[in-house]
């Protein structure tokens, strides 16, 4: 398997390039130059398939020869080691958790997959990576605690101060060793314009060899995947395939969700569901993309003015707007929807969503008000308790605190204040 830039002034490479490289030269995303095909057949007994048999099946084609199988399965293994499970909220909506893993959020899968590989990968070189990663929230703690300890990695993780939840910052800023915290006085995309600015950067680049480990990153990107192979397998309807409501920010989720259709996952259909930041719903009504700046909200990990990753949902449609807009519908969610929509959710059915599983929720339930004979499930993000101090005056009551949570609340905070200048990004990776 070969990839190309989608800006397409680079030579291709393989995955293994393509995961050290994080972007390509020309500043494009690679993209897959095939896309993998599943027969129909492989589906009908997808029941009997353990979920690494089925995350092995799907990758394996991505990642081609540049890792033994032997070694590839570990990484799955290891990779997806706790539980995706679909559960049953109404009789028509179901919530796809993803935040069983070590950061209670759905970015565990990406990060950990790729943590193993560029580890497998860094064992090849005599330099250290610096894996260099803007974040919204999820991305920053689930990428810290990925590649927490490697051998041969850096990490430098930019987050914009105040912009997160508190348990997220800690999540990132606590654990200290390889992993290095810069809280960037700005924005999301100031911090991403800042990583962005350093990859293009020959007179660092020259010197410091950057990775990036968003999902621009085709090793973070891919394997989720994995979650909607999952969800279709405890899909008990399977004449009736799932409307699929991904909570959208950077659009990296819902682009591997759509991959994976376009592979062959039967849907019916798919929602992105947008906090105020809707260029994308926006552009599914007037077929105009207009970035604007991004708006600060309680789902503060869709806060993205700019999705990098909607080119790839694009290129998987071939630019062709009409074929996009049959499989995607956009719906915008207000602050004030999303806390009645918490609090509601709970008062029905007892099930507690988070500020960002919430916003989906509402979207798929909109989508299924007008298309009463359909079914979906929307995608939980991330555990309600990272954003306690959203939910709880929500539902006049404490979230419950898991251990892995529990044990880093006390812990000192270590981060490094910038203003979003990239100079000073640049002095800091040189020092």
């Amino acid at each position: 398997m070969l990839y190309y830039s989608l800006n397409k002034q680079a030579p291709a490479v393989d995955f293994k390039n393509a995961t050290i490289r994080g972007q390509a030269p020309d500043k494009g995303l690679y993209f897959p130059e095939t896309l993998p095909r599943i027969p129909e057949s492989w589906f009908k007994d997808i029941e009997n398939k353990t979920n690494e048999e089925i995350a092995f099946e799907v990758i394996k084609p991505y990642v081609g020869e540049e890792i033994p199988e032997a070694e590839l399965r570990r990484i799955v293994k290891e990779t997806i080691d706790f539980p995706i499970p679909l559960v049953k909220v109404k009789d028509h909506i179901f919530s796809l958790e993803l935040f069983h893993g070590p950061t209670l959020a759905f970015k565990d899968v990406g990060a950990r997959f790729m943590s193993r590989c560029l580890g497998y990968f860094a064992k090849e070189r005599s330099e250290k990576v610096t894996v260099l990663v803007a974040t919204s929230g999820d991305t920053g703690g689930a990428v810290a605690n990925g590649f927490y300890d490697v051998d041969g990695v850096e990490v430098v993780i930019l987050y914009p101060s105040g912009k997160v939840s508190s348990v997220q910052e800690k999540q990132l800023t606590t654990l200290g060793k390889n992993i290095h915290a810069l809280e960037v006085h700005g924005t999301f995309d100031d911090c991403q314009q800042m990583v962005k600015q350093a990859f293009a950067d020959e007179s660092l680049t020259g010197k410091k060899f950057l990775t990036s480990a968003n999902s621009i990153n085709v090793a973070r990107w891919l394997p989720q995947q994995f979650y909607y192979f999952f969800a279709y397998k405890q899909w008990a309807d399977k004449a009736n395939p799932p409307v699929v409501c991904v909570p959208s920010g950077n659009f990296g989720n819902i682009c591997a969700a759509m991959l994976a259709f376009i592979s062959g996952l039967p849907v019916r259909h798919f929602i992105a569901a947008c906090n105020a930041n809707d260029v994308v719903p926006r552009y599914l009504f007037s077929e105009q993309y207009e970035v604007r700046p991004a708006i600060a909200t309680i789902s503060n990990a869709m806060d993205v003015g700019n999705p990098s990753n909607f080119v790839r949902v694009m290129q998987l449609f071939e630019n062709n707007f009409i074929d996009l807009r049959h499989m995607l519908s956009g719906y915008t969610i207000t602050d004030d929807e999303t806390r009645q929509t918490i609090s509601r959710v709970k008062n029905e059915t007892g099930y507690l969503t988070d500020p960002h599983g919430a916003v989906a929720y509402l979207a798929l339930q909109r989508y299924l008000d007008e298309h009463p004979q359909q079914k979906g499930f929307f995608v939980e993000t991330a555990h309600p308790v990272k954003f306690y101090d959203v939910v709880e005056p929500v539902i006049n009551e404490k979230v419950a605190i898991p251990e892995s949570i529990a044990g880093i609340l006390n812990l000192p905070k270590r981060s490094t204040e910038m203003e979003p200048v990239y100079t000073k990004l640049k002095e800091y990776l040189l020092s």
